[in-house]
């Protein structure tokens, strides 16, 4: 808990003057002035995040964490739980989604295993298992409140060690079959609505399945009644190990100055856990894609953040995290070598 606590006390808003600063630099380019909308937006907050007029935003990494579901075992998923086990090897193999696509955008992914329910230590993936996934949330609470913390000092250590090795920007992703429904729970509770208005098809479910998926969240939130105020109470109760994981993530990002680039729809659970804890942990939020799940609205309206891509993807994994990279790269190049409004008048 200490490290938590100190984490979260040491969290500043990002600097305005550098903000400010970087605005004029934007509307000297030989363009005119606003024309590149959110490339310009997002090279606002990098200023206003690393307190630079330039800053370097190459050394990119995702962090992925893995972890089963109690609440699996009430058929909640499609999949066989196993799933999450024979994919996060391929986070780092990079042949999964998110593989594919951090490659592409010259970043690294770190996976780590904090709740799989396997004894296996998997080749290439961090051990950092907390148990062998989570309880059944719809009998009682998915992990105990000491877990909770666990989880969300996990990924601020893991977060802490790749910015003290020089990473710069930042991103999150995850595995876990199941993690739609803490998910939705999450989302549910902070957003006081029904889980039937808050919860969608998952990795492939039907319409009846639907139903069933979303009134065994409403039986776990009405077991559990979690704490909106305890944001830790309601990770603890319906949440997920990496859900904790990554929200400690953003914790860790937003008290280094460092951005952090949300995924999708599981990410948009760390997130608001993160911003519940520490409403500051917003500015340094970069939402890279609008999830095709149902409740992706609402999460990101929770969060008042505007994704910057529509693609109607809900893989998860970092996949959306790493194509953002992309794009903030393209912005800074742009920010870094476009043409001033004087050096071309100067020439005549």
């Amino acid at each position: 808990m200490k490290l938590l606590k100190q984490t979260i006390n040491s969290i500043n808003t990002i600097d305005r003057k550098y903000m400010n600063l970087a605005q004029q630099k934007l509307d000297s380019f030989f363009k005119p002035v606003g024309s590149l909308g959110k490339l310009e937006d997002i090279c606002i907050q990098l200023s206003g995040i690393y307190q630079k007029i330039n800053f370097d935003t190459s050394k990119k990494a995702i962090l992925a964490f893995a972890a089963d579901h109690g609440i699996y075992e009430e058929g909640v998923a499609p999949d066989p739980q196993e799933i999450t086990r024979l994919q996060i090897p391929n986070f780092v193999k990079g042949v999964s989604g998110v593989g594919c696509l951090a490659k592409s955008a010259n970043a690294d992914v770190v996976a780590v295993d904090v709740g799989i329910n396997c004894d296996d230590l998997i080749d290439g993936v961090l051990n950092y298992k907390i148990r062998k996934g989570t309880s059944n949330m719809a009998k009682g609470p998915a992990m105990t409140y000491d877990e909770a913390v666990q989880s969300l000092e996990i990924g601020i250590e893991l977060s802490n060690k790749l910015i003290n090795d020089g990473y710069t920007i930042l991103g999150i992703g995850e595995m876990g079959i199941g993690n739609t429904s803490a998910t939705s729970a999450i989302i549910s509770v902070f957003a006081d609505l029904d889980p039937l208005e808050v919860t969608g098809m998952g990795s492939g479910l039907d319409n009846d399945s639907i139903i069933k998926k979303a009134n065994t969240i409403k039986r776990a939130i009405n077991i559990n009644k979690p704490i909106k105020k305890d944001p830790i109470d309601v990770l603890s109760k319906i949440g997920g190990f990496e859900i904790g994981a990554m929200a400690g993530v953003i914790l860790s990002a937003s008290s280094n100055n460092i951005p952090i680039v949300l995924d999708g729809f599981i990410s948009y659970a760390a997130a608001i856990i993160a911003y519940n804890l520490s409403n500051t942990t917003k500015e340094y939020m970069i939402a890279s894609h609008f999830s095709k799940e149902k409740a992706s609205s609402k999460a990101l309206e929770l969060l008042n953040l505007e994704p910057m891509l529509y693609m109607n993807m809900r893989l998860g994994e970092g996949s959306g995290a790493a194509l953002a990279f992309s794009i903030i790269e393209a912005a800074n190049y742009m920010y870094k070598n476009m043409v001033k409004r004087d050096e071309i008048y100067n020439t005549f």
